[in-house]
């Protein structure tokens, strides 16, 4: 897929100030308040900003920590991963490889039991559910 490049003036026409917060800005929606935490409609997950495939429902798991949580993307080259020391802490964030938004962090090794023992931890509001059917 072709880059999605755009100034911060286009995005704030095209998304709403959370959007832009959180896709553009980095932020965090509050935790257990998006709309997809304890979705289980059967579909695909892509990217509020692009329209990227990123997640598929039958990789989402309830992880209980307040955000939709994935064991992996669509597709290996659908996110970026960026090493990330805001907060004090060392993490992985989760970025759209497409348009560069970003989405949320990523945790491996947290005992889940999911095939792949990784955790995408993603805002809501940097999704968009199309239900299958």
């Amino acid at each position: 897929m072709e880059k999605v490049l755009k100034s911060d003036a286009e995005w704030r026409v095209q998304l709403s100030p959370e959007e832009f917060r959180v896709l553009r800005q980095a932020g965090t929606e509050r935790a257990y308040t998006g709309e997809y935490v304890d979705t289980k409609t059967v579909g695909v997950y892509s990217c509020r900003a692009c329209g990227t495939e990123l997640f598929r429902s039958d990789t989402k798991f309830d992880s209980h920590c307040g955000w939709p949580s994935f064991y992996e993307p669509s597709k290996s080259e659908a996110v970026t991963l960026i090493e990330d020391r805001s907060m004090g802490m060392a993490r992985v964030e989760v970025r759209c490889a497409t348009c560069d938004s970003h989405l949320g962090h990523v945790f491996h090794g947290e005992g889940y039991g999911t095939p792949t023992d990784d955790r995408y931890c993603i805002n809501s509001v940097s999704l968009r559910l199309e239900p299958a059917g």
